[in-house]
């Protein structure tokens, strides 16, 4: 992509901006110094107070491993009966995506007060950033989350403190297959001014 004209450059990293399974993600994925302007893009995210009420962990090539384990973990907490293929599913979700990234919020009381869902607004917005950052690079991108975002087995592994909560996991790489864009919703099926009926 160029950007020529800043304004089209934008509007098509917004429009042409899909959800990629993790699957679908292979090597290469970003290097490390990509990865740097994609987190410089999640610093411009809106932040009431100046909090940074959000933080990331990048799960290296070598954690994947352990990063199984805790998925396997997770599902054994919430049904001990699972068969060993489930487990070996779960697992596999772990090796996916060529970068994977595991978001977290900070819902601790802060000062200022900013309320929890403005920190999570925060949160989704530098998520945003960082993908659209992917995208002008020519990754792909794609978030992923499930029941063991609040497993022990994932909340342990990750030592998040008691107030932070895992969201979701984000993947980039180089896309192997896309779906065809989901059609978007028109404006004038969610946009209504105030006052009128």
């Amino acid at each position: 992509m160029t950007d020529d004209d800043p304004l089209a450059f934008a509007e098509s990293l917004i429009h042409l901006r899909q959800h990629i399974s993790p699957k679908r993600l292979d090597p290469p994925g970003p290097s490390a110094q990509e990865l740097a302007r994609i987190f410089e893009g999640a610093a411009a995210a809106p932040d009431h107070g100046l909090l940074v009420p959000w933080r990331f962990v990048v799960i290296p090539p070598e954690r994947r491993d352990a990063l199984a384990q805790m998925f396997a973990d997770a599902l054994l907490e919430r049904d001990a009966t699972v068969t060993d293929e489930q487990i070996d599913d779960a697992r596999a979700k772990a090796a996916r995506g060529a970068v994977l990234i595991l978001c977290v919020s900070d819902l601790s009381p802060r000062d200022p007060d900013t309320p929890a869902h403005e920190r999570l607004v925060s949160l989704g917005c530098a998520i945003q950033n960082m993908m659209l950052t992917a995208q002008s690079m020519g990754y792909g991108a794609g978030l992923s989350s499930g029941r063991s975002m609040a497993s022990r087995a994932l909340r342990r592994g990750f030592e998040l403190a008691d107030a932070e909560i895992a969201v979701c996991f984000v993947s980039f790489g180089t896309v192997v297959k896309a779906k065809p864009r989901r059609p978007r919703p028109e404006p004038a099926s969610f946009v209504s001014v105030f006052g009128e009926s």
